[in-house]
């Protein structure tokens, strides 16, 4: 049968495209990618944080899934090969898109046309030689001219194959990059939700790097597996099929065994080859955090003349990764060489086959050319299967740490449907603790069993020694965390029974270290309400002072304040962070040692204005402080004290009680100040006569 047809038969069977489709090398994956890039933009909200959030809660979570990895974030995630695959299937034939199910289907199309057209070459040109097999001193004009047609088949045959190819990669372009833009996308999304916690004991420079490379091993596992596993694996059947079915059980025999052991010695060497790839992952996120921190901390460095010490760190983390590649490359050409062995001997033997065949009659030339064209054209999906499993292996690899993210638990939810806050109209922002009990490790708590209020509207302060759960308030009420047991209420609402957004958004912070973005002075302002006006901008500039500053930079509010704020001093990031609260218009807010970079005049000037603003508008105050002075005009002091609540009342009231802890330690305070009084007016006294000692010196030698 396969005789009788053979210009049609061709139709039936798939050869792997010519054409390339385009995906990152394996050899680019043994170069470490530029260290610094949008890494540190990416890091500057976890470094700011994890100075104001010092205290953490570490907490080890088990997903139970088919298959479980240790992820760069110290969590167990399961991320399962086929886990991962099918959750890629799904950003190629989504639900709601019906121009991208199209745009797949056209590219599916193009692709079997492609195949088509490709298996047709091999038999043309076995036509052509059994053609050419005639006596061209006869008359032959009816034979060339066919032969000439064949030829021409040829040719369009080719030419079609590579044009048909090269739409579908065009068309599918859009396809693998729509897709890794919206798992980009949903990656980010993901970061911004996780709880408090997850961002300060992550690595920042080994996720953004993890994440790096999965975004780019995504891209061919969907080429991989939509255009080339199931395409390939067919057409290995099909021309098996033809080799069995015209020219016997020998050929098919040796096919079979050619197969067996090519797929048997792939699959094991790369089983073998996935721990060292893991390993040169795991070194490269290692040295990508070492070099961030380094640079992160560069101030810190030269201050203790540290630099050979980081650049050791670097260096070990380095050799690793280049100790862990050599194994990867060393172990590719392995692979290549024993898979390249088995095909040549399995060619060589079908050849031999052949010429036997030719020899003895049973096959023509044009035979043994089909046979070689076809062992060729199998070797080229073999091949190609053969690398597609390896890059397919490594890149599910590079994914895994993108899917643990994925696969993270957000800890800080709300309730399904939940109500937005919304807070008394005439006095808004009351807060109240009801034995709330909470800590980060469960052997330690914080608070025990706190119960306190803050009065609306009001100016309340909390002090106590470190560590008694102050800084801790705030993140509870911000809800960065859950309590243990107890209620927060704000207004008579618990906390955890309201939107998250709305909840954030009737709260404002002024943390201790301001976290800044590398923009304009103006857009980090404009980051408190982003449809600010640049009126109400400038309003806030100028109830903060930083009116001029700005006059005196040479491009005013739109200087670039520069990587963390580095470009401006402690005490102007302080009251650029003051400009954003005041912006914000929030009818909670929360100061923590926000004035700690200020001189004691600036510091007084600021805080008289941002109160009176805050009794105009009634706003609830709530000031974390260290610094007694700063607080004594509050109208409720809590007290803190080894998690609890150990006394309540006014600067006054406190005061009266000689015992209390608040008196100790406004006395301590106080004695320093003294102290420091004193010793600042000796040094001006010594300073002020050794002036006057110079002055005479010089007036005697002249």
């Amino acid at each position: 049968m396969f005789r009788s047809i053979k210009l049609i038969q061709p139709f039936r069977t798939l050869r792997t495209s010519t054409t390339k489709f385009t995906t990152t090398s394996s050899s680019s994956w043994l170069i470490p990618n530029t260290i610094r890039r949008s890494i540190l933009q990416q890091s500057q909200q976890r470094i700011t944080f994890s100075r104001f959030f010092t205290q953490t809660k570490h907490v080890s979570q088990q997903i139970v899934k088919p298959k479980v990895q240790q992820s760069i974030f110290g969590r167990k995630i399961s991320t399962s090969e086929s886990f991962m695959i099918k959750s890629l299937l799904k950003t190629i034939w989504p639900k709601d898109n019906f121009n991208f199910k199209i745009r797949v289907i056209i590219a599916l199309s193009l692709l079997i046309a492609s195949k088509l057209l490709n298996v047709q070459v091999p038999f043309y040109f076995k036509e052509i030689i059994d053609a050419m097999n005639i006596n061209w001193s006869e008359d032959v004009g009816t034979v060339s001219a066919v032969i000439g047609s064949l030829i021409l088949a040829y040719g369009g045959a080719r030419f079609g194959a590579v044009l048909f190819g090269e739409l579908r990669n065009a068309i599918f372009a859009s396809v693998a990059q729509s897709a890794i833009r919206r798992v980009a996308y949903n990656t980010f999304v993901k970061l911004l939700n996780m709880d408090l916690n997850f961002h300060l004991s992550r690595q920042t420079g080994g996720l953004t790097r993890a994440i790096d490379r999965g975004t780019k091993g995504i891209s061919y596992v969907l080429s991989a597996m939509v255009f080339h596993i199931i395409p390939i694996t067919f057409e290995i059947t099909v021309v098996c099929g033809i080799l069995t079915y015209n020219y016997g059980a020998t050929f098919a025999a040796m096919t079979f065994a050619t197969m067996l052991a090519y797929s048997i010695f792939t699959i094991r060497t790369t089983a073998w080859r996935t721990k060292f790839r893991r390993q040169a992952n795991s070194a490269d996120n290692k040295a990508a955090s070492v070099a961030l921190d380094s640079l992160i901390n560069y101030e810190s460095v030269k201050i203790f003349n540290n630099e050979a010490y980081q650049a050791n760190k670097y260096d070990q983390s380095l050799t690793k990764y280049q100790q862990a590649s050599v194994k990867v490359a060393t172990s590719l050409a392995f692979l290549n060489s024993g898979q390249n062995f088995i095909f040549t001997s399995a060619l060589t033997a079908m050849m031999y086959m052949g010429c036997q065949g030719v020899a003895n009659g049973s096959l023509t030339v044009g035979d043994l050319v089909l046979i070689n064209q076809l062992v060729f054209q199998l070797s080229v999906p073999l091949n190609f299967l053969g690398s597609v499993y390896r890059e397919l292996k490594q890149s599910l690899i590079d994914m895994e740490n993108l899917f643990q993210l994925q696969s993270e638990p957000i800890r800080i939810k709300e309730i399904e449907g939940a109500p937005q806050l919304v807070l008394n109209e005439t006095l808004p922002g009351e807060i109240k603790f009801e034995n709330v009990t909470f800590g980060y490790h469960p052997d330690r708590p914080i608070l025990k069993n706190a119960t306190f209020t803050i009065p609306a509207g009001k100016k309340v302060a909390i002090v106590g020694p470190s560590g008694s759960g102050k800084s801790t308030i705030l993140r509870l009420v911000f809800r960065f965390y859950d309590i243990d047991s107890g209620r927060i209420l704000i207004d008579g609402q618990d906390i955890t029974k309201v939107s998250l957004e709305s909840l954030r958004k009737k709260i404002g912070v002024v943390p201790q270290e301001t976290p800044l973005f590398n923009d304009t002075i103006l857009e980090n302002i404009r980051y408190g309400r982003l449809d600010a006006s640049d009126e109400e901008i400038n309003k806030v500039i100028n109830s903060v002072q930083l009116d001029k500053l700005i006059k005196d930079l040479p491009d005013g509010v739109q200087t670039i304040v520069g990587e963390r704020g580095m470009m401006i001093s402690g005490g102007e990031k302080q009251r650029l962070a003051m400009a954003r609260l005041l912006l914000k218009k929030a009818p909670i807010t929360f100061f923590d040692e926000a004035t700690s970079a200020l001189d004691t005049h600036t510091e007084q000037a600021l805080l008289k204005t941002i109160r009176g603003i805050f009794r105009r508008d009634h706003s609830t105050n709530v000031s974390i402080a260290h610094r007694l002075r700063t607080i004594a005009d509050a109208d409720k002091i809590i007290v803190l004290n080894k998690g609890v609540v150990q006394e309540e009342g006014t600067h006054g009231e406190l005061l009266s009680q000689s015992e209390s802890l608040y008196a100790q330690l406004w006395n301590i305070q106080e004695n320093m100040d003294v102290e420091k009084e004193l010793r600042l007016e000796e040094e001006q006294r010594v300073k002020a006569e050794q002036e006057k000692e110079n002055q005479i010196f010089k007036q005697e030698n002249k």
